[in-house]
């Protein structure tokens, strides 16, 4: 950190964040530890935290719900398998950063008061045609993902939420969210370890069957929410890019996807463990569990889907280098406020966690950036000149390629084709069950009594994500 005084302010220069504060006498020191303590994060910690806590979000509830499509051995191996393809492509995004900055800062450009994003990394390596597809991918992610981190929590608490959320437009960029970023860590991990030990208290229902895998459709549906669990990609530059040294980006995700891995998978197995086929007509695991105090304090945050595109909307209308922080709130309004609207509106979110990963994420966070990767050093001047060599024991560059190509191939097959295929057939199934701004979704109407497990298509007819907060509304 350095810092210069001119006159009574104190310029504050953090990694590539220039930020002015007002200093008089003693409230100098204790503006400057606090700034320090909770809004300077620009450490491999903090972006670790961030990485971490962004992950895995609202696909928590969802994970038993595919275990139960998937079947125990399936879910687990598939976790631990597009969690490495995941680690993999946040490394490639990473490197492309580190050339695209190298490059420019070459060419003198001033990354100051300007946060780099994965369009303009693209852009600067590849071209217009380039930018343009990643950003329509991109922008689409994560406006659908915003709506979908409200609507999981619940229809009550999506408008308690959404006005929490709003108060977003104030934070700068990611280098100001370690105070949030641990929050949202603390309250995933909470969640997960209800779940896990809610279930193994509660003990596994009479009866239980674990029948899972039983169909095509339900088994590619189930693979391609996992898909998506692991693709929090979509702001890995704009983390980097609030680091210190963003260098030392390239194994963080890997880390965070480890520990992430320590909730997803016994919570996921515990869930099913207990409540087996039951899953297939409950896509939240909260509706399966007895309501209590504990259940209640359990949610998942608001996680950082909006600041990217807060971005990507100043950088439109020319507000992004703007140095007044109650401005650039104003400019960000238009974003999150019809985000809010549309989580009130379509209050269901297991539907579309599959439909979303299999058209969004396999584009967004493993086919481009492999590709970006293949095309940015395919000529062997690129090669010889590239900022950041292959290590030895990935095989050099015909060992990344290969990796590249592997992992283009299977989620352009299994990620888009199969799993697009097998959501889109589960969501039409259930379109006739969507209702806009209602009240409880899909639950069943008080005369009629929840009905037992199905193995057809509709596998969230009695499954209301609104349910576990909102089920005194049916009787």
């Amino acid at each position: 950190m350095e810092s210069e005084k001119v006159g009574e302010e104190e310029t504050v220069i953090v990694g590539d964040y220039v930020e002015i504060m007002k200093t008089e006498g003693k409230s100098k020191g204790m503006k400057s530890k606090f700034s320090k303590l909770f809004w300077h994060g620009g450490s491999v910690y903090d972006a670790w935290f961030s990485c971490a806590s962004n992950q895995v979000a609202q696909v928590l509830l969802t994970l038993p719900y595919s275990f139960s499509q998937l079947g125990m051995l399936s879910g687990i191996l598939l976790q631990l398998f597009y969690g490495l393809l995941g680690s993999w492509t946040a490394y490639i995004i990473s490197i492309l950063y580190v050339e695209y900055r190298t490059r420019k800062e070459r060419e003198k450009v001033d990354f100051r008061n300007h946060v780099i994003q994965w369009f303009e990394v693209l852009d600067g390596l590849l071209g217009k045609h380039w930018r343009n597809v990643g950003l329509a991918f991109n922008c689409t992610f994560l406006l659908f993902g915003s709506v979908i981190q409200l609507i999981a929590c619940a229809r009550t608490w999506t408008y308690i939420f959404g006005a929490c959320c709003a108060t977003t437009v104030f934070i700068p960029s990611f280098h100001n969210y370690r105070i949030w970023s641990f929050l949202g860590l603390l309250m995933t991990t909470y969640t997960a370890w209800y779940l896990t030990i809610a279930s193994l208290l509660h003990g596994q229902v009479e009866g239980v069957q674990h029948t899972g895998p039983t169909k095509l459709v339900l088994y590619f549906t189930g693979a391609t929410n996992i898909l998506y669990t692991f693709g929090g990609h979509a702001v890995t530059v704009e983390i980097m890019h609030a680091m210190w040294k963003p260098q030392r980006f390239k194994a963080i995700y890997l880390i965070a996807t480890l520990y992430v891995m320590t909730l997803t998978l016994p919570s996921a197995a515990a869930v099913y463990w207990a409540f087996g086929d039951m899953l297939l007509n409950h896509s939240n695991a909260f509706s399966l569990l007895p309501r209590t105090t504990f259940r209640d304090m359990a949610f998942i945050t608001f996680g950082f889907a909006c600041t990217p595109l807060y971005f990507v909307w100043e950088k439109a209308i020319g507000m992004h280098e703007c140095k007044s922080l109650c401005k650039r709130a104003a400019a960000r309004l238009p974003v999150v406020i019809p985000i809010w609207f549309l989580a009130i509106i379509f209050p269901f979110f297991g539907p579309i966690n599959s439909t979303v990963g299999s058209l969004l994420v396999s584009f967004t966070v493993y086919i481009i950036p492999a590709l970006a990767h293949i095309f940015t050093f395919r000529s062997a001047t690129a090669r010889e000149n590239a900022v950041d060599q292959p290590p030895k024991y990935f095989g050099r560059w015909v060992g990344t390629f290969t990796i590249n190509v592997f992992i283009v191939v299977w989620v352009l097959i299994v990620g888009f084709g199969f799993g697009g295929w097998a959501s889109m057939v589960n969501f039409i199934d259930q379109i006739d069950t969507f209702g806009l701004f209602t009240k409880c979704y899909q639950c069943p109407p008080p005369s009629v009594a929840v009905s037992p497990p199905s193995h057809g298509l509709n596998t969230t007819a009695a499954a209301p994500l609104h349910q576990p907060f909102n089920h005194t509304r049916r009787h």
